[in-house]
C-alpha cells in the first residue's frame, strides 16, 4: 500500500496514540505490518487469477469440465474471503487512525500534511494520506463486489453443468431401459401387410 512507503515503513490501519499536552504532538504506537501488508497481497493474488482465467477463457474452445468449474468456484471462495478480509482491514483500520486525529483536528482529512507525529526521525510525509486511503477503500470494495459477481457466476455454471450432466444420464439410462425391454419380451416391429394385397390373393 502506498500508505506503508508514505509512512517509512509502517503501516497507517489500526494506527493508534496519544496527543501530548507539553508540546501537542501525537505520540504514536504503530500497529503491525500484516495490516497493510494482507491487502497488498490480496491484490496480487486477484490480478494473478484473474490473468489466468482471461487466458483460460480466450483459449477455451469446447465446455469446460466439471472438475474445471469446481476450480473456478473453490478460487471465486478465497477471492471472496480475502478481498473482504482486506477490505474490512482498511476501512475499521483507517477508521481507528481517524479517531486518533478528530481528538485535535475537526476533521481527519484537515489533518494530512501536518507534522504531528513526536520524535519524528524519519520524515513521514503525511500529506494526501486522506485521498490515498480513500481510493484504497474505493478499490477493496470494489475488488469485493467483483468477486462476489465471479463467484456466483461460478456457483451457477457449476450447479448448470451438474444438471445437465445428470439429465444426460437420466436419458441415457432410460434409453438402455426401453431396449431392455424391448428385447427381453420379445417385441419387435411386424411387416406391414396391405390389405389389397391380401384380398387378391384368393382370386388369382
Amino acid at each position: 500500500m502506498n500508505s506503508t512507503n508514505s509512512n517509512s515503513g509502517h503501516c497507517l490501519l489500526f494506527t493508534t496514540g496519544k496527543w501530548r499536552e507539553e508540546d501537542g504532538m501525537f505520540d504514536v504506537h504503530w500497529a503491525s505490518n500484516g495490516f497493510c501488508t494482507f491487502p497488498l497481497i490480496t491484490g496480487i493474488f486477484l490480478l494473478i487469477v484473474s490473468l489466468i482465467q482471461i487466458y483460460r477463457y480466450a483459449r477455451m474452445k469446447d465446455e469446460e469440465s466439471f472438475i474445471a468449474l469446481f476450480v473456478d468456484v473453490v478460487l471465486g471462495i478465497w477471492m471472496l474471503a480475502m478481498s473482504i478480509l482486506s477490505a474490512i482491514f482498511i476501512t475499521l483500520g483507517f477508521i481507528v487512525w481517524c479517531d486518533g486525529m478528530t481528538e485535535r483536528f475537526p476533521s481527519c482529512e484537515t489533518s494530512a500534511g501536518q507534522n504531528i507525529i513526536r520524535g519524528d526521525t524519519e520524515k513521514i510525509n503525511t500529506s494526501g494520506f486522506y485521498i490515498e486511503m480513500g481510493t484504497t477503500q474505493f478499490g477493496a470494495w470494489g475488488a469485493f463486489a467483483i468477486s462476489v459477481g465471479i463467484g456466483v457466476i461460478a456457483l451457477l455454471k457449476l450447479i448448470h453443468n451438474h444438471q445437465v450432466r445428470n439429465i444426460k444420464v437420466s436419458m441415457y439410462l432410460e434409453r438402455q431401459r426401453l431396449v431392455n425391454q424391448q428385447h427381453f419380451d420379445g417385441r419387435s416391429t411386424p411387416p406391414i401387410v396391405s390389405g389389397n394385397s391380401s384380398d387378391s390373393d384368393p382370386n388369382k
